[in-house]
């Protein structure tokens, strides 16, 4: 038997990586998950290999989890480090399942022996039999009585906490609709694939993805293997779980972080013991414990979300791409608006047409230029006429920032070189970024002025100026745990406005929602990005995509105030291929992704001047370390002050991924071992989105 196990600490130390020896235990193997002495502390660990014997003394583990990793998963730790550049510690605890919970336990209660002849009985006592099996519950004594006659068996059993979704687009007991000649081609191409390919699946809104997903999770479950099904965001969970169980039942799991830890634990136990075998949830549950894994969904696959802002920085689409190359699965990558980069490197399927033969609702674009106030007359008007529509603003809160009109004093955050929001409900001005809240001022502490401006619109304020019943979704209502219950009253409602930020963009199948209005298409555009033109146009034809799914014709309308930009024009015309050919050209002469790859180093700390000497040493290392001709390294630049942490950053673009990302890697990890950057905290983000 092996008398060492290799352990990897769950710590957030970079410069101090495992793995440790230490004893092993009967029974502990690659994956199980122990708590061991850590210089003064104890820590979780997970083991990373056995071996018969170690050159170091080793003491034992304190205890031995029930919980344990699935090897595939121990494995790609050390590549999620690698590729990110941060430490298999950190890639683990994402792993892990929520800490400091264990499988909950209750007494049941089975039938040992039938009441012999004559055998006495109350009319209690004969109702408990015949109410067995069961959990005992508050008969726990009277069945305690039985179980001394022999009548009676009880035993602790575990108890499922099973995570409540609210039902929105569900359609539980309907039968599958027929599939499309378009449905059945992209099935049949998916039948042909080959273990391990990539694919992307671009159709339009309305054209039945989700259909193709549930086709081919039944194709993968009938074959013995296991389905991953990931959505953007939390607030899709509900929806698209309520399409997978009324297909499935209780075979599907669900993972996302706003579930009780209770539940959270309940599902991974699920997932790991093979008793679920389809998983859906948000960007984390790509790191599900599956076996044998045969289909990987991306939907959305386009979102943003699907990057991970903490360290290790992942993007959850690159690391199913991973794993379903460890499982020789196929993954479908599911969006009508795709990504330059996937719409360059996987091979395409298409859907061009609605299920329903229904033509792409008529987008027109209104001219800002010149109109006071947030909404265009003619989107007023349309919004009195409609009876169900949505209205995007990627803007909460009510007002942007406020102003002393007297002096000129803006309210700005103390920890952050930003402006505070005003969330009037509340009653409170908030940052944005790191959560400061303070009370609305009644007056300029500065000069003593009470004239306060307001200046912007949040999705707040423009809830109470819309004509109809409002209701808001962005991140406030998301926080709240209430963004599933707003999807359900919208959907249930006969009239009615879904307003919100980019939530109300992301894959909603309401099919009595006649309009579209997109406030202000042109905010994505003023960012200082290289992806902004693509998510201008991701975010105006996803919204456009929501109107017109049912019997009455689609009216999208959309505000700006470049009404000629070309991702605003493309997206009205529902022109993806053409867009991404044109972003394509556009990338490739610039030497951005997919045709580089772009590193970004966040150096950060709360002595003002650390953050510009230790990008200074990091520039210097990376130059020596990439040739010019390899790679270029741009900065340090310094940013605005975040969560009280001055900040300087270098950037690096690459035609080698593998070579800058081992290159930045080894340079910060140096620095991070240095005692003169002390106290400077190194941020690293491969593919920064």
């Amino acid at each position: 038997m092996p008398g060492v196990a290799r352990v990897e600490p769950i710590t957030t130390a970079r410069v101090l990586r495992g793995p440790f020896d230490y004893a092993c235990p009967d029974g502990v193997e690659v994956g199980s998950v122990l708590v061991v002495p850590f210089g003064r502390r104890d820590v979780l660990g997970v083991v990373t290999a056995v071996a018969e014997h170690s050159e170091h003394e080793v003491v034992a583990p304190r205890r031995v989890l029930e919980a344990s990793l699935p090897p595939d998963l121990v494995a790609l730790a050390p590549w999620i480090a690698a590729e990110y550049c941060s430490t298999p510690a950190r890639a683990l605890s994402l792993m892990l399942p929520p800490k400091g919970v264990r499988a909950r336990t209750a007494l049941y209660a089975v039938a040992a022996r039938a009441p012999a002849d004559g055998e006495r009985l109350t009319d209690a006592q004969a109702a408990l039999l015949a109410s067995l099996p069961r959990f005992t519950g508050s008969d726990t004594a009277a069945l305690r009585r039985l179980e001394g006659r022999g009548l009676v068996a009880i035993a602790p059993r575990v108890v499922r906490r099973a995570p409540e979704h609210t039902a929105v687009g569900a359609r539980a007991g309907a039968q599958p609709p027929s599939l499309t000649a378009d449905q059945r081609g992209v099935l049949a191409d998916l039948a042909r694939a080959a273990p391990g390919e990539r694919l992307l699946l671009h159709g339009v809104t309305g054209s039945g993805k989700t259909e193709i997903y549930l086709h081919a999770a039944e194709r993968t479950l009938a074959a013995g293997r296991t389905v991953m099904v990931l959505v953007p965001e939390i607030a899709l969970t509900p929806q698209i779980v309520a399409r997978f169980q009324a297909r499935f039942g209780d075979t599907v799991a669900v993972l996302h972080s706003a579930m009780a830890p209770g539940e959270r634990y309940d599902e991974w136990l699920r997932l790991r013991r093979g008793e679920a075998r389809i998983c859906v949830g948000p960007r984390s549950a790509v790191f599900a414990p599956m076996d044998d894994l045969g289909l990987l969904v991306v939907d959305e696959e386009h979102d943003a979300s699907y990057k991970h802002e903490g360290d290790p920085r992942y993007d959850a689409r690159h690391v199913a791409e991973r794993r379903a190359l460890d499982h020789g699965a196929v993954l479908v990558a599911g969006s009508a608006t795709p990504r330059a980069e996937s719409w360059e490197r996987l091979r395409r399927l298409s859907l061009p047409s609605r299920v329903d033969g229904a033509p792409m609702p008529a987008v027109e674009i209104l001219d800002l230029r010149g109109v006071r106030g947030a909404l265009h007359p003619a989107a007023h008007e349309a919004l009195v006429d409609a009876r169900k529509a949505i209205v995007l603003l990627n803007r909460r809160g009510w007002s942007n920032f406020l102003t002393c009109t007297t002096c000129g004093r803006a309210w700005e955050c103390p920890d952050c070189d930003v402006t505070l929001v005003l969330h009037r409900a509340s009653a409170t001005l908030a940052c944005h970024h790191c959560g400061h809240r303070e009370p609305v001022p009644s007056a300029c502490p500065d000069c003593g002025s009470t004239s306060i401006a307001r200046h912007g619109t949040g999705t707040e304020r423009l809830g109470e100026e819309l004509p109809g019943r409002v209701f808001r979704l962005d991140g406030d209502a998301g926080r709240s745990g209430g963004a599933a219950a707003v999807l359900a009253a919208f959907e249930r409602a006969d009239r009615g406005i879904l307003l919100g930020t980019q939530m109300v963009a992301k894959g909603h199948d309401f099919p009595d929602v006649e309009l579209g209005v997109v406030v202000d298409a042109d905010q994505t555009l003023r960012f200082p990005d290289f992806r902004a033109e693509e998510r201008t146009f991701a975010l105006v034809a996803q919204l456009a995509g929501r109107a017109g799914r049912g019997a009455s014709d689609g009216r999208v309308l959309v505000q700006t105030l470049v009404p000629d930009a070309e991702p605003i024009v493309r997206a009205a015309h529902h022109d993806a291929p053409g867009f991404l050919a044109g972003e394509l050209q556009r990338r490739r002469l610039l030497r951005y992704p997919p045709f580089s790859t772009l590193v970004r180093v966040v150096c950060a700390a709360e002595e003002a001047g650390a953050p510009d000497a230790a990008a200074g040493a990091l520039r210097a290392r990376l130059d020596a370390a990439l040739p010019a001709d390899a790679a270029s390294v741009l900065g340090p630049a310094p940013l605005f002050r975040l969560r009280a942490k001055h900040r300087s950053q270098v950037v690096v673009k690459a035609a080698d991924r593998a070579r800058a990302v081992t290159a930045i890697g080894a340079a910060v990890d140096a620095l991070a071992a240095d005692r003169a950057h002390r106290g400077v905290a190194f941020s690293v983000d491969v593919d920064p989105q």
